[in-house]
């Protein structure tokens, strides 16, 4: 395995990060403490406690998921669309670098800045909300586990756009939508039994339900469950990528 290479990539895409700090950190972190500041701060002292956890510290595990989906969906989508865009992907592909070690420099440094925005947004949500984290371990598991995830996600995404519009095509139509129908701001007890068993289809429920469960120690869904389900959409975007270098699917595109 060259190490060098995955260093290579991965303090690549970490450096630009750096340079876009405010796109790449703060934006997010500031969009997500407005909903902390009006559903946590004004609006969560009016609302009924949600299975003996007040409503501020309730909502947070499902804002964090929403911010861990959509940015390392979009981080690790562009990075890999951005070399197709200008042409430098050949340079990579000729080079004596393996489809794993690609893999793990993209999705590595995707999966690291949406772990890191993800602590950024917990400890954000302390100043705001009252916090007790039953599981620790886990949330920190749940949180990287999703994070890398949703960033091989993202990767597919980049090698499927064929231009920058698609990009966003998939986060901001599909995954937002699916996570907050999928219990950010309410528990599937409030819905009616039919809407209820509705809300089961939505994938996004089980990877809600299991980061809530590690932080108040009880869900909607079994965290087994969960868990199982994350570790299967990781087998399916593992599966993909594998598929998309073997046949060359738009990389020389």
């Amino acid at each position: 395995m060259n190490l060098q290479a995955i260093r290579a990539i991965y303090g690549f895409e970490m450096n630009r990060t750096r340079r876009t700090l405010g796109q790449s950190v703060v934006s997010p972190v500031l969009s997500t403490s407005l909903y902390f500041v009006v559903f946590g701060s004004a609006i969560g002292p009016r609302m009924a406690e949600v299975g003996g956890v007040p409503y501020g510290a309730f909502i947070v595990p499902g804002l964090m998921m929403l911010t861990l989906l959509t940015q390392s969906i979009s981080n690790a989508a562009f990075a890999i669309y951005f070399p197709r865009f200008t042409g430098t992907i050949y340079e990579l592909l000729s080079a004596p670098v393996s489809p794993f070690e690609i893999v793990a420099g993209y999705v590595g440094a995707a999966a690291t800045k949406s772990t890191v925005l993800g602590i950024i947004i917990l400890a954000t949500a302390s100043l705001f909300v009252p916090l007790e984290i039953r599981h620790p371990f886990w949330v920190l598991g749940f949180l990287v586990l999703t994070a890398v995830t949703f960033s091989l996600f993202g990767f597919i995404i980049g090698i499927w756009a064929d231009g920058f519009e698609r990009l966003q095509l998939i986060p901001m139509l599909v995954i937002t939508p699916l996570t907050f129908l999928g219990g950010t701001f309410y528990s599937l007890d409030m819905l009616p039994p039919v809407w209820r068993t509705v809300t089961l289809f939505n994938p996004v429920v089980y990877l809600v339900s299991g980061f809530r469960w590690s932080f108040f120690g009880h869900s909607d869904v079994r965290v087994e469950v969960s868990f199982a389900m994350t570790l299967a959409f990781l087998a399916v975007c593992l599966f993909t990528v594998r598929w998309m270098f073997r046949t060359g699917y738009r990389l020389k595109s």
